[in-house]
């Protein structure tokens, strides 16, 4: 998809993207849309989709060629897979949220940002798996069955496998995506698609793409409408987007941000479109911050050191690196937990088993049927976090939790509201405390410990509202990604993009090599340009 400079605008234009092989007709929608669903199949294993949507999307692909026949493209997106996650109503196609309760849910109605991305010509390939109810870090907990990272089965980190002596090398121990938007990564990153919508709650589009090594961004609070996201928590939910470059999550940001009459916490539009990220010419004019109190005990040594050469990339650069705090940090997992579980609480009450979604056989008492078919809609971590946040919620806990916490919460926006103020452009941290690891290993720890663990660096953005990306910096020891996380001050998400597409360029982060997996990989993606990172790099 990758931005390029029109030929409107006078300037060269050398375009070698999936976008620019459509407009050239070098491939029809059709052929390719028929390329991913053949790779869905043949990573069918991964368990990246709960639904593929099979028909829908070769109906979109041949009205999507009609338009370019008669030179009537959409834009940049007409034409192009992409997946959404499970927690997005899709009309006419079932909508789960990786639970019973919701089994057989068909909504009358899109999303908007669903319904923004047809506008705009895209192809809706499926509905992808996640944590159930998007409650999680690691997408593991869905009905459906946990989420397989594709980089279990890529070149790089087979190889550094066969190095280690002590490595069993056992089917059995593949690597969580992260989560909960598991499914999008996971379906971006084997090529499956070429987009993917996530949500992002406290982390769960930045925390899976650090793992698949992708961009994940999530846009200010109110840039993008909420509505026709099921909601976890209403006042820090965000569509995210899952992409294999900057360019491209600045292409479907530009087809989703703006105003929406049905979501009354979006903005007026703040970005100019068509969302063109500028190349950044000068980084001495920057100002990075480093928020000390990212440094803990439990961040693995190499994300340290190269959190560590990001910074002095930047200063090598002529960029202002400047130590900052962030001094309501060690706060953030309590206080986020508590105003997570709160909101849980309000949001899954409408699960009731009358009007819509499973209801239990038990006919006993209005009561009785409440309380069975919440019993058998929900999973333990959903029933566990609407327990706890009723107990904040109780009128003898509430000014001691909830409105405590809210007043926390304040405290941490304004942390960041301090450190920008400072003259801090962007701040740099890292996305996660370590590389994926293996998932019996992962469900070791029960789901609350792990995702305050693993979202210990990225709920704070999600209170204060604030933009942020993870960007993939290098692989590990192990031959596996390694993100590190740009934040921005609220809707200066473009700005925030654009220094993230210089350090991307300065990085260079390796294609994730699958040819093992899917013996005929070459022969689905036969045109290099179509299984390039970007969509018009």
């Amino acid at each position: 998809m990758k931005s390029n400079t029109r030929e409107a605008t006078g300037q060269h234009t050398r375009e070698c993207g999936v976008s620019a092989a459509l407009k050239q007709g070098q491939i029809t929608p059709t052929e390719l849309c028929q390329k991913c669903l053949s790779l869905i199949k043949k990573t069918k294993f991964l368990n990246a989709y709960i639904t593929v949507s099979e028909e829908v999307a070769l109906k979109q692909a041949e009205e999507s060629e009609k338009r370019y026949k008669n030179g009537q493209s959409l834009g940049d997106l007409d034409g192009i897979p992409v997946a959404v996650k499970d927690n997005f109503s899709t009309s006419g196609i079932e909508t789960t949220c990786a639970s019973n309760m919701l089994k057989g849910y068909i909504p009358p109605y899109n999303a908007t940002v669903v319904q923004k991305l047809l506008d705009q010509g895209a192809l809706l390939m499926g509905k992808t798996n996640l944590d159930e109810f998007a409650m999680g870090s690691g997408s593991t907990d869905g009905v459906f069955g946990p989420v397989k990272n594709p980089w279990s089965y890529s070149k790089q980190y087979r190889e550094k496998r066969k190095q280690n002596p002590h490595s069993k090398n056992e089917d059995s121990d593949w690597l969580i995506t992260g989560g909960s938007s598991g499914g999008s990564a996971a379906a971006v990153s084997a090529f499956t698609c070429y987009a993917a919508l996530g949500s992002d709650t406290g982390g769960s589009t930045r925390n899976p793409a650090a793992h698949c090594g992708l961009v994940g961004f999530k846009p200010s609070y109110g840039l993008v409408s909420r509505h026709g996201l099921i909601p976890l928590v209403n006042s820090m939910d965000v569509p995210g987007i899952l992409t294999r470059c900057v360019d491209d999550a600045a292409i479907v940001l530009g087809a989703l941000a703006g105003p929406d009459p049905k979501d009354s916490t979006t903005v007026h539009d703040p970005i100019n479109k068509p969302f063109m990220l500028p190349s950044l010419a000068d980084v001495s004019k920057l100002c990075i911050g480093i928020p000390k109190e990212y440094l803990v005990p439990e961040l693995s040594s190499e994300v340290r050191s190269l959190w560590s050469k990001a910074a002095d990339l930047f200063e090598s650069e002529g960029a202002k690196v400047l130590e900052v705090s962030l001094p309501h940090t060690s706060y953030s997992i309590v206080c986020y937990h508590v105003l997570c579980t709160s909101e849980v609480a309000s949001n899954m009450a409408r699960f009731d088993g009358l009007q819509y979604g499973h209801r239990c056989d038990i006919d006993v008492s209005t009561e009785a049927m409440y309380a069975a078919t919440r019993r058998e809609g929900f999973n333990d971590v959903v029933r566990g976090r609407i327990l706890s946040g009723n107990f904040f919620l109780l009128k003898e806990n509430y000014e001691n939790y909830f409105v405590k916490a809210q007043k926390v919460r304040r405290l941490i926006a304004n942390d960041f509201v301090n450190a920008f103020n400072s003259g801090v452009d962007v701040l740099l941290t890292p996305t996660t405390l370590s590389e994926a690891v293996p998932y019996l290993e992962f469900i070791k720890e029960d789901n609350r410990t792990r995702s305050a663990q693993d979202d210990i660096f990225t709920q704070a953005v999600n209170m204060a509202g604030l933009p942020a990306v993870s960007i993939p910096v290098a692989l590990s020891n192990q031959g596996l990604p390694i993100g590190l996380q740009f934040i921005g001050r609220a809707f200066c998400d473009q700005q925030l993009l654009t220094v993230a597409k210089w350090f991307e360029k300065q990085v260079q982060f390796p294609v994730i090599q699958l040819q093992e997996l899917m013996d005929d990989c070459s022969a689905v993606l036969e045109n290099e340009k179509l299984a390039s990172v970007s969509l018009k790099q």
